[in-house]
């Protein structure tokens, strides 16, 4: 059993458009409560003393929905920064980027620059958001960053690999939650999550508050993690 809160929650966050036609609303609606989601575990991860938290915004896979929600989607996100930006700088939260940022909108581009400018020297927690993200492109990535550095990345060490993957100096996550009931891991985080404990909840992502947050924790604490060996570490 576990005695300690995972250091590293990445959370694939879906169900925002179910979550809409459920209720009678256009899809935009549950983007928007999503966010209002976000917001709630952002700050609930940091009052628990999370350290680091991942959250997968938007797949490279989502360019293939209708060009106006992604154009509602980027703007969303750009009103979501500004909006908490001084929430992050008063809890000393530092955002992070996962991704191909340079495929972004400009505005896009020219938000996330300046938020993680602003929060670069903040510590009490990580908040990285999984943008444009492939974690297959995220591998070959990597590969390719040792390539032109003359390493041979069949030779490397994986923690030694790790030091070309977005999440560079990060712990590996310890705890992978997807909501929505849906089981899968939709291209997210394939090299870190090796070891990651799995939990999936039937709860939409716009449903998913701060008590759902502490039923995939307590589920957490009763897992025993042998990272392959016989005794729990």
């Amino acid at each position: 059993m576990q005695e300690t809160l995972p250091r590293h929650i990445a959370i694939i966050m879906d169900g925002n458009g179910r979550w809409a036609g459920r209720h009678g609303l256009p899809r935009v609606e549950g983007h928007k409560q999503g966010t209002r989601s976000a917001r709630a575990i952002v700050e609930e991860s940091r009052r628990l003393g999370i350290q680091h938290l991942t959250l997968y915004a938007f797949s490279r896979e989502n360019w293939s929905r209708p060009r106006d929600e992604v154009d509602f989607l980027f703007n969303l996100l750009g009103e979501f920064l500004n909006g908490e930006l001084p929430t992050l700088m008063r809890q000393d939260i530092r955002l992070n980027i996962l991704g191909e940022t340079g495929e972004l909108p400009l505005a896009t581009r020219k938000i996330l620059q300046m938020a993680c400018n602003r929060t670069r020297s903040n510590q009490s927690m990580q908040l990285n958001l999984a943008l444009n993200y492939s974690g297959r492109l995220e591998i070959q990535r990597a590969c390719r960053l040792m390539q032109e550095k003359g390493l041979d990345a069949c030779q490397m060490d994986p923690r030694e690999f790790g030091q070309y993957l977005y999440t560079a100096g990060q712990p590996d996550p310890d705890l992978v939650i997807r909501t929505s009931g849906e089981y899968r891991i939709s291209n997210f985080l394939l090299y870190q999550s090796a070891y990651s404990e799995f939990y999936f909840t039937e709860t939409l992502w716009p449903d998913f508050d701060s008590g759902e947050l502490h039923k995939a924790l307590e589920d957490y604490r009763r897992r025993n993690r042998r990272f392959g060996g016989v005794e729990p570490v």
